[in-house]
């Protein structure tokens, strides 16, 4: 994650869940959203632990430094479990084979629909061919936007980091869900999420995020893809994507309460946050929406 105000900056998202989104706290914009109060100076991009593996643009687009994300799905089937299959092309207009791991995975990938509902975080597989599949969990109608989070190992992108993404249409008829307003708490599985910081709009502000149940801190957080939490962001209108890791040192199962993480979100307005962390073996997924100014 690092590059054009890195619209990868705020990560905590649920990798790999593709569990029915409707059974994902947050994911409905049912809970309570998540803000900001603190703020701190800037430090520079090359200082920042974490910062290292951020990704060039929003994740906007579908292709980049001639890397293109192609799928033939541009429309999927709602209210059921359906699979969706693209591939990475290279430079040269042939599939990609050869991923890097990040964050133990070779691919990561997220859907949300335009509204910022219905979170999924999926890790794909991967034919010999170069065609990927991810299996998604129930989508409702409305138009969603997938995303493919992914290091090249060879040609001329191998070690460079890369968001590219396509839109796909889930025919009916959609219910818009409004986005909850700025908090700066939410909750999750009996789990208390509070954010502390105020990023502004092109600059690397640190971020502090508590993780409580029943008023006293947790301190059994597990490593989740080699990290105590994920977090991804999304912006309010155009889903900008933003993807960050925690600075704080994975030491074992005994994570938390704090995390520690530095969000670099290019544009102002509200952002819809997806914390993940795990504890007792299990994903949590807690929503939140920060205002960035």
């Amino acid at each position: 994650m690092a590059g054009t105000a890195a619209a990868l900056a705020l990560t905590l998202a649920a990798c790999g869940s593709s569990n029915d989104s409707s059974s994902m706290p947050g994911m409905d914009h049912e809970t309570k959203a998540s803000a900001s109060p603190s703020q701190s100076a800037s430090p520079s991009m090359g200082d920042m632990p974490g910062m290292e593996h951020m990704a060039d643009g929003t994740g906007l687009s579908d292709t980049q430094y001639g890397y293109r994300f192609v799928s033939k799905d541009a429309t999927l089937p709602s209210g059921k479990q359906t699979t969706y299959r693209f591939t990475v092309t290279g430079p040269n207009g042939k599939p990609v084979t050869s991923f890097a791991l990040d964050q133990t995975k070779r691919m990561h990938f997220y859907a949300i629909r335009s509204d910022l509902t219905g979170f999924q975080h999926i890790h794909p597989t991967m034919a010999p061919d170069g065609t990927w599949t991810a299996d998604l969990a129930s989508l409702a109608p409305g138009s969603w936007r997938t995303f493919a989070s992914f290091t090249p190992d060879s040609e001329s992108g191998k070690g460079k980091d890369f968001v590219l993404s396509r839109t796909v249409t889930i025919p009916g008829n959609p219910t818009r869900t409004p986005l909850p307003a700025p908090d700066t708490t939410t909750e999750v599985d009996g789990y208390t999420v509070a954010v502390k910081g105020e990023p502004m709009a092109g600059m690397a502000h640190p971020l502090t995020v508590t993780v409580s149940k029943d008023g006293k801190p947790v301190t059994d957080l597990q490593p989740y893809l080699d990290t105590y939490a994920h977090l991804t962001a999304f912006h309010e209108g155009d889903q900008s994507f933003a993807h960050l890791h925690p600075t704080t040192k994975v030491t074992g199962d005994d994570g938390g309460p704090d995390l520690a993480f530095y969000a670099e979100l290019p544009t102002s307005g509200n952002w819809r946050l997806f914390l993940q962390f795990q504890t007792g073996s299990k994903l949590h997924t807690a929503a939140l929406t920060l205002h960035v100014g």
